[in-house]
């Protein structure tokens, strides 16, 4: 069996325990004794509860490396890990990178200019209008949107992208077998054929509430750059906007009314130094050096 086979299976068993993953690295690097090691000895070198070790060596077991590899091939997922030469450049440099992306759909995306799109999952009327205005001309431009494909901005970003001819990927909150939200299936799959579906997350991990912040750093970490369209001052998109300039992002923020709550959080951002966003060259003009 491969590095690559081990890698990848070894990922899938550990689910979202990533630290985990990465005390197993530092103690087995080639990954090869982890498979001889009994739940006691996998809970000690792990930092893992007893139950939890348990669990991890059954699914060390259950099938092998080959195996499992054989079967992602089957559902049409690839899997990049982080020392791939496939893996983004932009993701790479981020903090703390997935140690694998799942992918399906169209794999040349990932090394595409790419701008995330965030917002709201409640919009309103003037935010698709703000995204018809703003997103036509970046398309022209070869950027690919990126974003949740949660409800409201999300699934907007993507529909528009697809409707005037551009790329859009989504980063999703869970495994690539779990369709979130159901609003979204028949998206889901299109984009799955034609454009690029990525997470972090091992096919079969269900969505879950805390799982979707962390989703937000791989938004804003592919991305040159993030545009949140509205936001409360409570919304996850904040949380994206925050990483974005952790990660030396640019932020650009579209200006709202003044007593509309969804654009209390962007009308924050540009009080706090973001870019007021108000056409698609406010964009370009951030990358001279790109356009």
């Amino acid at each position: 069996m491969s590095y690559y086979e081990r890698f990848v299976h070894v990922h899938g068993s550990l689910s979202t325990r990533w630290k985990a993953m990465k005390r197993l690295l530092e103690l087995d690097p080639t990954l090869e004794n982890v498979y001889r090691w009994s739940p006691s000895t996998l809970s000690k070198h792990l930092h893992l509860p007893v139950t939890h070790a348990h669990l991890l060596s059954t699914a060390l077991n259950k099938n092998s490396p080959s195996a499992y590899a054989d079967a992602l091939k089957k559902a049409n997922i690839h899997v990049i890990p982080l020392y791939d030469p496939a893996y983004p450049q932009l993701l790479k440099q981020i903090y703390d990178p997935p140690w694998l992306l799942y992918a399906k759909g169209k794999l040349e995306l990932l090394q595409t200019m790419k701008l995330a799109v965030v917002g709201t999952r409640k919009p309103s009327s003037l935010a698709k209008q703000s995204l018809v205005h703003l997103l036509p001309p970046l398309i022209t431009k070869k950027l690919t949107i990126v974003s949740g494909l949660a409800k409201g901005v999300d699934g907007m970003a993507h529909k528009i992208a697809l409707h005037y001819g551009g790329n859009s990927i989504a980063v999703l909150g869970s495994g690539l077998l779990h369709v979130y939200p159901k609003e979204h299936t028949t998206l889901f799959h299109s984009m799955a054929e034609t454009d690029l579906l990525v997470t972090e997350y091992a096919p079969n991990v269900r969505p879950q509430k805390w799982q979707f912040p962390a989703r937000n750093r791989v938004i804003s970490g592919l991305s040159i750059g993030v545009m949140v369209v509205e936001a409360a001052p409570k919304s996850g998109s904040l949380i994206t906007a925050d990483q974005a300039l952790e990660q030396g992002r640019e932020v650009f923020a579209v200006p709202g009314p003044v007593g509309l709550e969804q654009a209390a959080g962007t009308n924050k951002l540009i009080q706090q130094g973001a870019c007021l966003l108000q056409s698609a060259e406010d964009v370009l003009q951030a990358f001279p050096h790109l356009f």
